[in-house]
């Protein structure tokens, strides 16, 4: 396959550096980013009168030609290409013959490759946010099917008496500024590097306002080193993605937990859990363990181009070809994580009777009773000491705080009056004061 360069050559390149250097099979992804930034180019270059109409309109019609192609499968996405690129350049000159030669003209493939990673990540991340977008939904209708009082966990003990609406919804709004994450990085990325060609713009009279119009982005780039090294918008994405996987990953652990027979507050639908080959009764919560584990795989992608890209000097450089894969795993890891998890949550069944037997079995009013003597004008830290005597007392006779009669309240503090009990009750905690927004 003829290059795009060589012209300086003398040997042919080494069969080993031919395949090592290829990233036909990794890029190829952005095959219709590549034809969309192409049309683009040759209507500017159209525009501008470096290239004659019809040449133009041949131009373009062959790159339309090849889009439908293989959209249809007519023409498939293989062959011994360098890159993408190359692909499509190849398979124009054969159907239009030299003139597909002039597509290259003002365009470098250091500006063309930046171009189309934009075009194909503003593209991925807006699939993103409407995957997070139908999570919320589910997240939200399992939460007001379920408002049931249960116990909110801190260094996963019993802590204080909340809603698993209100536990399942701090989820709602973890995801919420992750959809606002990445629509930052659309934003922020939403300038058009070409025109920078491969450094340093040229000398053609080229009108880099229309390309960027054309293609919807807000404005062209304003440096051409910049535009052409630019990666930054891949590790903003790749940091967005990985702070998603942590939330996805916090909810799995808490799910896996929460599904436990140390626990049982949730059942796990059979089709998104898995068997045991040697124990029959076992039912494991392999999708929530999977998206767990993928976390880190996500992580590690941005770990990797982040130590690629520290040491690199202006401009372009052949290390940033291993930017794609590390997005492109990490958008399909993260989206096949929330397709999964909301079906996990969409089919759990929440178990009510074990959720409140554990309210009970946690002194989750405690909190409360030391509230109930500083009212009575009691200083917290001495109240604290009280009720931290009280649980003692409690454990030591195997009762619930609210269990105790007056007397034995009273043996603490003499403060203790009939209205200790309303101010304990578990339902009446929720109901008053900032606790309303838990309903």
């Amino acid at each position: 396959m003829k290059k795009l360069w060589g012209g300086r050559f003398e040997k042919v390149e080494n069969p080993l550096m031919k395949k090592f250097n290829s990233s036909f099979e990794i890029d190829k992804r952005l095959i219709f980013d590549d034809i969309e930034g192409s049309i683009a180019h040759t209507k500017m270059l159209t525009k501008v009168g470096i290239l004659r109409e019809e040449e133009g309109s041949k131009i373009i019609n062959g790159l339309e030609e090849i889009l439908e192609d293989i959209k249809s499968g007519k023409l498939e996405l293989i062959g011994d290409f360098e890159d993408v690129h190359s692909f499509v350049e190849f398979h124009l000159i054969q159907r239009i013959g030299i003139l597909g030669k002039k597509l290259h003209t003002a365009r470098s493939r250091n500006d063309q490759v930046v171009t189309d990673l934009k075009l194909f990540l503003k593209r991925e991340c807006s699939i993103i946010i409407e995957k997070i977008k139908f999570l919320q939904q589910t997240i939200k209708k399992k939460a007001d099917e379920n408002p049931y009082i249960m116990a909110g966990f801190t260094h996963l003990q019993p802590a204080q008496v909340i809603t698993f609406r209100h536990y399942l919804m701090a989820y709602f709004n973890m995801l919420e500024r992750d959809k606002r994450r990445i629509q930052n990085a659309i934003d922020i990325m939403d300038e058009c590097p070409l025109g920078s060609c491969a450094l340093a713009g040229t000398t053609y009279d080229i009108d880099r306002e229309f390309t960027a119009k054309v293609l919807g982005f807000k404005k062209p780039v304003e440096n051409f080193l910049d535009g052409v090294s630019d990666r930054d918008f891949v590790l903003e994405i790749l940091s967005d993605l990985s702070i998603i996987m942590m939330h996805l990953s916090r909810i799995s652990e808490d799910f896996i937990i929460y599904s436990s027979c140390q626990f049982k507050f949730i059942t796990l639908d059979d089709e998104f859990s898995t068997g045991s080959s040697i124990m029959p009764q076992k039912k494991n919560p392999d999708s929530l363990e999977l998206i767990r584990g993928k976390t880190g795989r996500v992580y590690g992608n941005l770990m990797a181009l982040l130590t690629t890209l520290k040491g690199l000097p202006l401009a372009y450089n052949k290390d940033m070809q291993e930017d794609k894969e590390a997005i492109f795993d990490s958008l399909d890891t993260v989206k096949n994580c929330l397709d999964i998890l909301e079906g996990v949550i969409r089919t759990l069944k929440v178990n009510e009777e074990k959720i409140l037997k554990a309210i009970e079995d946690g002194y989750l009013n405690a909190t409360e009773v030391a509230d109930y003597l500083v009212n009575k004008g009691v200083p917290f830290r001495d109240a604290h000491r009280i009720v931290g005597k009280i649980v003692l007392f409690c454990e030591e006779k195997g009762k619930n705080i609210n269990e105790l009669s007056l007397e034995e309240f009273k043996g603490f503090s003499s403060l203790f009056e009939e209205d200790i009990y309303d101010f304990i009750d578990y339902y009446k905690i929720l109901n008053r004061g900032i606790k309303k927004i838990m309903l």
